[in-house]
């Protein structure tokens, strides 16, 4: 990639750096708040890392917590069971969450389509190969 005049990587190359990091974060607190996604978020730090520093996309594939999903997804567009389970599971209790609070008709259904549409798109990937 190109280099400013003074020698520093570009201001794209920088903020997409930061939107790893940013998604990196997300990511990991995704592991342990029931209502955050961590997979989406750890695609897309992959994907910033790719084109901001290939060495952070590296190591955040060989992670021994992350690489394994990345993995699957590149080579495969995978998702690992586990991983389609825990996402089923956290959909459905994202799913109660309206319905146990009390919210109306409108909230209640546009949540039901758009947490449908995920439920599809995750049970319609293939569990990796290996």
């Amino acid at each position: 990639m190109a280099r400013g005049p003074d020698g520093s990587p570009p201001p794209r190359r920088w903020m997409l750096r930061g939107l790893g990091y940013v998604c990196l974060g997300l990511a990991a607190a995704g592991l342990v708040l029931p209502l955050l996604p961590a997979t989406p978020f750890l695609l897309a730090a992959a994907w910033a890392f790719a084109r901001s520093d290939p060495e952070l996309a590296r190591r955040l594939e060989q992670s021994p917590r992350f690489g394994p999903v990345l993995v699957a997804w590149r080579r495969e567009r995978a998702i690992p069971r586990r991983a389609k389970a825990t996402a089923l599971l956290l959909l459905a209790f994202t799913g109660a969450v309206p319905v146990l609070t009390g919210a109306g008709p409108l909230v209640l259904g546009v949540t039901a389509v758009v947490l449908t549409a995920v439920a599809v798109f995750i049970l319609t990937r293939p569990s990796p190969s290996a």
